[in-house]
Protein backbone atom coordinates (compact mmCIF):
# COMPACT_ATOMS: atom_id res chain seq x y z
CA UNK A 1 0.00 0.00 0.00
CA UNK A 2 1.36 3.29 -1.01
CA UNK A 3 1.16 6.07 1.68
CA UNK A 4 0.38 9.80 0.35
CA UNK A 5 3.07 12.74 0.75
CA UNK A 6 1.77 15.55 3.63
CA UNK A 7 0.98 17.57 0.59
CA UNK A 8 -1.36 15.63 -1.33
CA UNK A 9 -3.24 15.13 1.95
CA UNK A 10 -2.87 18.76 2.98
CA UNK A 11 -5.10 19.24 -0.33
CA UNK A 12 -7.12 16.53 -0.03
CA UNK A 13 -8.47 18.65 2.71
CA UNK A 14 -8.21 21.81 1.36
CA UNK A 15 -10.49 20.57 -1.95
CA UNK A 16 -12.69 19.19 0.75
CA UNK A 17 -13.50 22.42 2.96
CA UNK A 18 -14.24 24.26 -0.45
CA UNK A 19 -16.96 21.84 -1.68
CA UNK A 20 -18.65 21.81 1.53
CA UNK A 21 -18.27 25.71 1.61
CA UNK A 22 -19.48 25.68 -2.17
CA UNK A 23 -22.60 23.49 -1.43
CA UNK A 24 -22.90 25.43 2.06
CA UNK A 25 -23.69 29.16 0.19
CA UNK A 26 -24.75 28.17 -3.32
CA UNK A 27 -28.23 27.01 -1.66
CA UNK A 28 -29.03 30.34 0.17
CA UNK A 29 -27.49 32.60 -2.81
CA UNK A 30 -29.78 30.51 -5.88
CA UNK A 31 -32.97 31.59 -2.92
CA UNK A 32 -31.59 35.19 -2.40
CA UNK A 33 -31.13 35.72 -6.54
CA UNK A 34 -34.83 34.09 -7.23
CA UNK A 35 -36.34 36.10 -4.38
CA UNK A 36 -35.20 39.48 -6.06
CA UNK A 37 -35.96 37.68 -9.81
CA UNK A 38 -39.69 37.32 -9.40
CA UNK A 39 -39.92 40.44 -7.15
CA UNK A 40 -38.59 42.64 -9.75
CA UNK A 41 -40.13 41.43 -12.94
CA UNK A 42 -43.80 41.67 -10.88
CA UNK A 43 -45.93 45.05 -11.77
CA UNK A 44 -45.91 46.92 -8.76
CA UNK A 45 -49.93 46.10 -8.15
CA UNK A 46 -48.57 42.77 -7.79
CA UNK A 47 -45.96 43.85 -5.47
CA UNK A 48 -47.45 45.31 -2.86
CA UNK A 49 -50.84 43.52 -3.37
CA UNK A 50 -51.65 42.18 -0.26
CA UNK A 51 -54.16 41.90 3.09
CA UNK A 52 -52.90 45.01 5.89
CA UNK A 53 -49.85 45.73 4.00
CA UNK A 54 -48.17 42.11 3.89
CA UNK A 55 -45.85 41.64 7.14
CA UNK A 56 -45.75 44.80 8.96
CA UNK A 57 -49.64 45.72 8.91
CA UNK A 58 -50.54 44.40 12.08
CA UNK A 59 -47.97 46.31 13.67
CA UNK A 60 -48.76 49.38 11.79
CA UNK A 61 -52.60 49.00 13.04
CA UNK A 62 -51.02 49.24 16.64
CA UNK A 63 -48.41 51.67 16.73
CA UNK A 64 -48.52 53.51 13.82
CA UNK A 65 -52.52 53.65 12.74
CA UNK A 66 -52.35 56.66 10.23
CA UNK A 67 -49.82 54.58 8.10
CA UNK A 68 -52.07 51.73 8.84
CA UNK A 69 -54.80 54.19 7.52
CA UNK A 70 -52.95 55.06 4.64
CA UNK A 71 -52.55 51.46 3.54
CA UNK A 72 -55.96 51.26 3.71
CA UNK A 73 -57.17 53.81 1.23
CA UNK A 74 -54.15 52.78 -0.72
CA UNK A 75 -55.50 49.08 -1.46
CA UNK A 76 -59.48 50.87 -1.82
CA UNK A 77 -57.80 52.97 -4.56
CA UNK A 78 -55.84 50.53 -6.67
CA UNK A 79 -59.23 48.37 -6.76
CA UNK A 80 -61.41 50.98 -7.89
CA UNK A 81 -63.29 50.01 -11.49
CA UNK A 82 -62.37 52.44 -14.86
CA UNK A 83 -65.45 54.27 -15.40
CA UNK A 84 -67.58 53.10 -18.21
CA UNK A 85 -67.13 54.99 -21.58
CA UNK A 86 -70.13 56.90 -23.19
CA UNK A 87 -71.48 55.66 -26.57
CA UNK A 88 -70.12 58.34 -28.21
CA UNK A 89 -66.70 57.68 -27.09
CA UNK A 90 -63.86 55.90 -29.18
CA UNK A 91 -62.84 52.36 -28.19
CA UNK A 92 -60.16 51.41 -26.29
CA UNK A 93 -56.98 51.17 -27.42
CA UNK A 94 -55.18 47.34 -26.77
CA UNK A 95 -51.52 47.43 -26.54
CA UNK A 96 -49.61 43.83 -25.52
CA UNK A 97 -51.71 42.35 -22.79
CA UNK A 98 -53.34 45.85 -21.79
CA UNK A 99 -56.50 47.94 -22.26
CA UNK A 100 -56.12 51.07 -22.36
CA UNK A 101 -58.86 53.89 -21.69
CA UNK A 102 -58.45 57.65 -23.12
CA UNK A 103 -60.02 59.16 -19.85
Amino acid sequence: MRRMSAYAERMDDVIGWLQVMLAVTLGPCLIVFAIVRSMSTKPVEVKYRGAGGGLGGAFDAIWMPSAHEAGMERDRQSERTAPAPSSGDPSSRIQGDRIILDL
